[in-house]
């Protein structure tokens, strides 16, 4: 009776902290995403499948390197103070990152309150600010891993759906991910996108 009570007790206590240990990483990924600040945009059509949203002008930083690791470190180090101001900027949603003449394009959308007269230069020349004009991007939502497999999955069918909705694509596909390597894959959010030619 005591060695059960004690696996009992043993379990008990295991079960305890991996709840402890679940909704930490939880509640953690959570307020992360939500302190982040999203691209803004409208969505103009919505079916089961997809939706199509309107985007503002945005800017953006951006690197083209064959290693998406490389680019992100070096994005990351631009918005960490290694620009011309030295100036720290907080990191916003989603996480871009498209094929390009052979190279991976990887984008952080920059904060709402920068403009081209405030914004700090990156003081690499492999990382670049862009102002992104606004337009009509198809998006097809997903959950799990951000594996180049799960990708090309949602995207294929996102082509599928927008060749028969006689909608014409206007860039390659484009890898969005919202959230930090911390979450659970089933907690992700990620997108595959296109700019489309679309009127309201």
């Amino acid at each position: 009776m005591q060695d059960s009570s004690k696996v009992d007790l043993e379990l008990w206590v295991m079960s305890k902290i991996f709840k402890i240990i679940f909704y930490s990483i939880y509640f953690f990924t959570y307020s992360h995403v939500m302190a982040n600040e999203e691209a803004k945009y409208d969505i103009v059509k919505s079916n089961d499948t997809y939706e199509i949203r309107k985007y503002s002008d945005r800017l953006a930083v951006q690197v083209a390197s064959t290693s998406g690791n490389n680019g992100f470190r070096k994005l990351f180090n631009y918005i960490s103070g290694n620009n011309e101001k030295n100036q720290k900027i907080k990191m916003t949603v989603p996480v871009t990152v498209m094929e390009k003449s052979g190279n991976m394009t990887m984008q952080f959308y920059l904060p709402s309150k920068f403009d081209k007269n405030n914004i700090p230069n990156p003081t690499g020349s492999d990382v670049e600010v862009i102002n992104i004009e606004s337009g009509y991007y198809a998006v097809i939502r997903y959950s799990g891993r951000a594996s180049e497999n799960n990708f090309i999955k949602h995207k294929n069918i996102l082509e599928d759906e927008l060749s028969r909705d006689n909608i014409a694509i206007k860039s390659p596909a484009i890898k969005a991910t919202y959230n930090s390597p911390f979450t659970l894959p089933l907690m992700r959010r990620n997108e595959a996108m296109f700019k489309v030619e679309y009127k309201d």
